[in-house]
């Protein structure tokens, strides 16, 4: 655990040493910023990844005290055949393109070209299993020149940069699971991943939600070969955490979204959790007009598990029209948000994304979660209403959870966490979890956040079908059905009326003081009506 807690605070150290650089030349907040820290950063772990894997495979390279002077001892026919044993998961790099090779490099006359070159190499060697493709085919490789970005100085940024990455090294972690990564990945993006970007804001789903989420949908890792689906991913957030409780090496990711951002930094989160086999999958593009991912028959494809966070307003408006097609209108059974005149920002893509999942589910087992406004579940009309009642008509759902205000600080709306499952055909559980949490100051904004055992309650009712007094109600489709297909757990609590037992004495004694009281009341306000009457009558005009 020490050691744990010790590489994380020197993880840590290190993308706070790469941030303080672009600092120091200009970079930072800028812009670029986040692609340069997570380049930098990404090659230190690829480079260090392949150095474990040689040292896994040839011993005497472990033991060496050089280990790249004991490398150089290798002809080239050696070191490809020991690249070859080396798993596809892992980048190969060029015993040139190591990083040592480069810090030897750092006083050469135009470096900066020399460390651009170092990552262009890399990435090329590497673009069939590490590229991120778009909706039209093109390839996003791993690297690009970062030089650029800085106008003066190049060589001495560069230089700057690999010192700050032979400090330490990332080999004796590469043993560690799931949430070692995920916080060091939280702490390498949490600069970059907020609501500033414009109008395809990204938000980093909060931890809690995407426990709740995983947990619920994953109750025992008794799952095998299958594929989950993100259609709004962002940086990966929830499909990593699906992921770690299925198990990683037993799905299979599948991802879109129209942020060339986010899908880099979700190849990111896919190197460091193991699922480098999904990142073939990863399209930038948008799922709403133009899904990517189909079967052979060119019809969209059916996924085993779906997690989503999409964007709940967004003006679509330039491309709503092109929605109203005969080939969608299956997949937006509902029907399509109307354009505002005013506030086209406002418009509700969420409904959209609702829909589109329903569609993308597999058949008869197919399960998803989805954060949605807490709005959706009680809306009495509309595209909301529609898409509720098919999902009880179809019998898919399998619950709600309405989690508290302020889970996400970025925004003010309260949300729900929306639970399919088209293998539950009985009860139903809805839960209002909005009480829980406690209050923090994060930044500006007041957040809620949950405790570890407030997160296992929510989980624990959830799976078990609990129903707990002013928590949890477990119910059927046909209750569904009586209460207008409302989704919020609070509408079929139970109203419970206290009754006290007294005696005939006592009860007429509460009724004379009751008596008592409002004699004294009214004869307080029949002395006020009159003091006003009286201050009416001394206005005077002046």
């Amino acid at each position: 655990m020490t050691t744990t807690i010790q590489f994380e605070t020197q993880t840590k150290a290190l993308i706070d040493d790469l941030k303080s650089v672009c600092a120091n030349y200009g970079l930072g907040n800028d812009g670029n910023e986040f692609k340069i820290i997570t380049q930098v950063f990404l090659y230190k772990f690829l480079n260090d990844k392949y150095v474990y894997e040689l040292k896994q495979l040839e011993p005497s390279l472990a033991e060496a005290e050089d280990f790249d002077e004991a490398l150089k001892k290798y002809s080239d026919d050696e070191l490809e055949l020991l690249g070859m044993q080396i798993s596809e998961n892992t980048a190969h790099i060029a015993p040139k393109n190591f990083l040592s090779r480069l810090f030897e490099q750092q006083n050469q006359p135009k470096f900066a070209e020399i460390f651009d070159q170092t990552l262009l190499d890399i990435a090329k060697a590497n673009n069939d299993i590490f590229s991120v493709s778009t909706q039209g085919g093109e390839k996003i490789i791993l690297f690009e020149n970062i030089s650029k970005y800085v106008s003066d100085n190049r060589d001495a940024f560069c230089k700057a940069l690999v010192n700050k990455l032979v400090g330490f090294s990332f080999e004796h972690i590469f043993t560690q699971k799931f949430d070692f990564f995920a916080t060091i990945f939280e702490y390498l993006i949490k600069d970059y991943n907020s609501n500033s970007g414009g109008k395809y804001a990204e938000y980093f789903t909060p931890h809690a939600v995407a426990k709740i989420m995983a947990a619920c949908l994953v109750p025992e890792q008794n799952v095998n070969n299958v594929t989950c689906y993100d259609p709004s991913a962002g940086s990966g957030t929830l499909l990593m955490n699906l992921a770690h409780a299925i198990g990683e090496d037993k799905c299979t990711i599948y991802s879109q979204d129209i942020s060339q951002k986010s899908s880099a930094l979700l190849r990111l989160n896919l190197i460091l959790n193991n699922l480098v086999h999904s990142i073939q999958n990863i399209i930038q593009g948008n799922t709403i007009l133009s899904p990517y991912h189909k079967q052979e028959n060119g019809q969209l494809e059916k996924f085993d598990f779906i997690v989503s966070n999409p964007p709940f307003k967004l003006d679509f408006s330039d491309y709503s029209a092109d929605l109203d097609s005969k080939a969608n209108k299956e997949r937006f059974f509902a029907g399509i948000p109307r354009v505002p005149a005013k506030k086209k920002e406002s418009m509700a893509i969420y409904l959209l994304f609702i829909q589109h999942i329903m569609y993308s589910l597999r058949d008869k087992t197919g399960k998803a979660a989805i954060v949605v406004p807490t709005g959706f579940i009680t809306a009495q009309s509309g595209i909301d209403k529609k898409i509720r009642q098919k999902l009880v008509e179809s019998k898919m759902l399998a619950g709600v959870v309405s989690m508290p205000s302020n889970i996400f600080a970025s925004t003010g709306t309260n949300v729900s966490i929306l639970f399919l499952d088209k293998a539950n055909t009985e009860e139903v559980v809805l839960i209002d979890a909005s009480n829980l949490g406690t209050k923090v100051k994060e930044g500006k904004n007041q957040k809620t956040v949950l405790s570890e055992a407030e997160e296992q309650q929510i989980i624990d009712v959830f799976n078990t079908k609990e129903a707990k007094d002013d928590f949890s109600v477990v119910v059927s489709y046909d209750d569904i059905k009586a209460k207008n297909y409302s989704l919020s757990a609070g509408q079929y609590f139970e109203v419970k009326i206290e009754y006290v037992d007294i005696t005939a004495e006592e009860f007429t004694n509460k009724i004379k003081g009751f008596e008592t009281n409002l004699e004294s009341l009214f004869a307080e306000s029949k002395r006020l009506e009159k003091e006003i009457q009286n201050n009416f009558k001394s206005l005077r005009y002046e």
